[in-house]
């Protein structure tokens, strides 16, 4: 698919298409969904959040439609890395990068999982470190609320992974001028910005909370200025490239990222609702350009921020 105005990024070695990536647990690893038609607009793909070993996810409800958005307690279902790693992606054609979302439980086995994934014949091209998943217990968004979680993820990844490393924060953080300083000097190579926002529901005929687990991640258009503002605030305390994530359902809202200071952005729950949004949102963003004569999507990115004064 090809547009009439340049949409390519990088996001510091990554080159990408376009600016869209296709955000964690999103896009199925079949076949069918890898050809180029069904992924038009796609600049990479992360995959379901991995663990060391096979998890079956959360019981009882897992998604739960809001007013403009959507809780989901999934609770990082996936088949493992070894199955991911031997069995599932070797059988599938790479036409973007593809970006493995590794989730963080325990340190040693957050070790075992990059060594198997950096043993591939064609590793993924980036690793994102997720600290930010808030449906589970023993380490998910518990490693990312801190500096020193953060400081204790990377000692062991950055020794063992060679590629891209990039930390998926959590909204849920006190302090982010910690965390982007520990993710500073542990290595990190950029940060997404970030992880789903924690909710819950209640279910007034059962008069009882709608999660097994209660609290639940709260993604969708109801998020978006939520998501804005955090990546506002990031990109004023960190030099590494920046990935925005949250509520985007337009290309106008990926812009509006990419102006922040975004490289650029995840899309998650838009595509629960339109497969094909990636590619509407590329339509928009390159119509947007060619009606003000502007060269490329990547040149925009963080010029909302220029001669602004920023309060540290």
């Amino acid at each position: 698919m090809t547009f009439s105005t340049d949409l390519a990024v990088t996001v510091g070695s990554v080159a990408m298409e376009t600016p869209l990536i296709v955000a964690s647990g999103l896009w199925p690893f079949d076949g069918p969904f890898w050809c180029e038609e069904a992924l038009g607009g796609i600049g990479a793909v992360s995959s379901k959040g991995l663990t060391l070993h096979p998890r079956p996810g959360n019981g009882g409800v897992r998604v739960w439609e809001t007013p403009s958005g959507l809780l989901n307690s999934i609770g990082l279902q996936n088949p493992g890395v070894e199955a991911f790693a031997g069995e599932i992606i070797p059988g599938l054609p790479r036409r973007r990068p593809l970006i493995a979302n590794v989730a963080v439980e325990r340190l040693d086995d957050l070790e075992r999982s990059l060594d198997l994934l950096q043993a591939m014949n064609l590793p993924p091209e980036v690793v994102e470190l997720n600290v930010s998943c808030p449906n589970v217990d023993g380490g998910g968004m518990a490693w990312g609320l801190d500096a020193s979680g953060v400081r204790q993820v990377l000692d062991v990844a950055r020794p063992v992974w060679r590629g891209p490393l990039w930390l998926k924060l959590t909204p849920q953080a006190p302090r982010l001028d910690e965390i982007t300083a520990a993710a500073e000097s542990g290595g990190a190579d950029a940060l997404v910005v970030a992880n789903t926002w924690l909710g819950m529901a209640i279910d007034v005929d059962r008069r009882s909370p709608v999660f097994d687990r209660t609290f639940a991640g709260l993604s969708g258009p109801a998020v978006f200025p939520l998501s804005l503002r955090l990546l506002w605030e990031t990109a004023s305390l960190t030099a590494l490239p920046l990935i925005g994530c949250g509520g985007v359902s337009s290309g106008r809202d990926v812009l509006a990222m990419i102006m922040a200071g975004a490289s650029a952005v995840e899309v998650g729950t838009a595509l629960v609702r339109e497969f094909h949004a990636p590619l509407r949102f590329c339509r928009e963003i390159s119509a947007y350009l060619e009606e003000r004569g502007l060269r490329s999507v990547a040149s925009l990115s963080g010029c909302a921020r220029e001669g602004r004064k920023e309060r540290r």
